[in-house]
């Protein structure tokens, strides 16, 4: 928030929404000291109770420093409990209450003012150290800047910084933007090409590059490409690429043709075996629902390579709530989605330009395989042989998607459909949402694969709408 002057001694006051976000916060900050103000503990022992998240959350965190606190004495408690850490280092934890704290004139008596004049106390007690005020609050923040009280948002939980972006997935090596030089002039390595079990294989040997990473596409071009593979094994001096399938013309997937290089790697991710995470990113019009389901269909209507199809999405409306649904778990999950009944409308249509998804034995049978299903009721179940989608990704939180993405049981693919430009979900941010931790988090994993997909067909309102709203 404000650009300090950090002291070798510091100490990181955290509020109660920095607890609730992470209950692991405590751990990540290396060797530094952590401060829990008394008026935090009076808040996490009212958001206890109850069945939600929050209270969950908040119970974890009680039993985490009731651990850490039942082996020490009274004294040790003063001087501050040691906290083990991975990294090796060991900072202290302390608890902060003053018996005659004195509050700010001007501001009302409420928890955020309380931590306030709690921090602005310690600072001044400890005039050797950085007493820095950790929150999540944007309107907290901005009160302490205001009241020269240091404070920082809490970044640990940020799977990118806000200087970068989402991961690609994919480099494209144009001729132009390459400053006139072609694909193998750039990456400047000795290749040897073999044929194994029907498939190509590019053994490369030299200075790799060092953004690649394993289950990245490279491309030579964006459109009519010669030359896609993606990146099977990576070292910093050799890696071994294995030529992707044309699904342009004839090669298509329950009748789904790419249009350009990232569409093509999408269709090779979902249609490969080896591969048991497809994360796909891109704006509205890209493809990514309509894809997935082809791929989805085509393996399990076609190849028999899975039983179900299961197909679920965050309800986060993106106005106000329209309130109680009536109906079975699939009647009140259809409002949500619209994306799948549209997708299935086109899939499903024929030369002449008429869909069968209206006839009701074709919805019986695709009925018969798919199931619609609600993210609250998917905790405790395993999910074997099955397709499942994740539409809406980016509404999640990284535990939320933990507990999607561990559903899976044998022969089971997950696809994570989103755009983090588009998130409904009030706290969470474009490097802090479920979408952009799996991402990261599975970055270097040979089982899964991620592509940002870009705008190819979309109407000039939309691609207008994008640009000038």
């Amino acid at each position: 928030m404000v650009r300090l002057d950090k002291k070798a001694t510091r100490l990181y006051v955290l509020d109660t929404n920095v607890l609730i976000h992470d209950p692991a916060a405590l751990y990540h900050f290396d060797e530094h000291d952590v401060v829990i103000p008394m008026t935090v503990l009076e808040e996490l022992d009212k958001h206890k109770n109850g069945i939600r998240e929050i209270a969950r959350t908040a119970r974890q965190i009680s039993r985490t420093l009731s651990d850490l606190t039942n082996q020490v004495t009274f004294d040790e408690i003063q001087k501050g409990i040691p906290i083990p850490r991975i990294s090796g280092e060991s900072g202290r934890l302390h608890f902060l209450c003053y018996n005659d704290l004195k509050p700010f004139d001007s501001l009302d008596d409420s928890p955020d003012n309380r931590i306030l004049a709690e921090t602005c106390r310690l600072r001044d007690e400890r005039p050797d150290a950085s007493v820095i005020l950790i929150t999540k609050d944007i309107n907290l923040r901005v009160k302490a800047a205001a009241l020269k009280v240091p404070v920082e948002d809490y970044l640990n939980d940020r799977a990118y910084s806000d200087s970068d972006a989402m991961i690609e997935g994919a480099q494209v090596y144009t001729t132009a933007g390459q400053d006139g030089a072609s694909l193998w002039e750039t990456l400047n390595v000795d290749v040897t090409v073999e044929r194994v079990d029907h498939h190509t294989f590019y053994q490369l040997s030299g200075n790799m590059p060092r953004h690649w990473h394993v289950g990245m596409l490279v491309s030579d071009s964006e459109n009519g490409a010669e030359f896609e593979a993606i990146v099977r094994e990576l070292s910093p001096s050799s890696a071994r690429l294995q030529l992707l399938t044309n699904y342009r013309h004839h090669a298509g997937v329950w009748g789904v043709h790419a249009h350009d290089s990232r569409q093509n790697f999408t269709l090779n991710l979902l249609m490969d075996p080896d591969i048991d995470l497809v994360t796909i990113a891109g704006n509205a019009g890209t493809g990514k629902t309509f894809m997935t389901l082809a791929a989805a269909f085509q393996q399990t209507l076609d190849a028999k390579l899975f039983e179900r199809i299961v197909f679920t999405r965050a309800p986060i409306p993106m106005g106000e709530d329209i309130g109680f649904l009536p109906g079975t778990e699939e009647e009140k999950m259809s409002p949500w989605m619209g994306a799948f009944h549209d997708n299935m409308d086109n899939l499903l249509r024929n030369e002449e330009g008429e869909s069968s998804w209206d006839n009701g034995a074709t919805r019986q049978l695709i009925g018969s395989r798919v199931q619609i299903r609600s993210p609250s009721f998917m905790r405790g179940r395993t999910l074997n042989d099955t397709f499942l989608i994740i539409d809406e990704a980016q509404n999640f939180t990284p535990k939320q998607l933990k507990s999607l993405v561990t559903r899976a049981g044998r022969n089971t693919k997950i696809v994570c459909l989103g755009n983090v430009g588009q998130i409904d979900t009030p706290y969470l941010t474009a490097n802090t949402c479920g979408m952009a931790a799996v991402v990261e988090r599975f970055r270097d994993w040979p089982h899964a694969g991620h592509i940002t997909l870009k705008s190819v067909e979309r109407s000039r309102l939309a691609l207008a709408a994008e640009e000038l709203l």
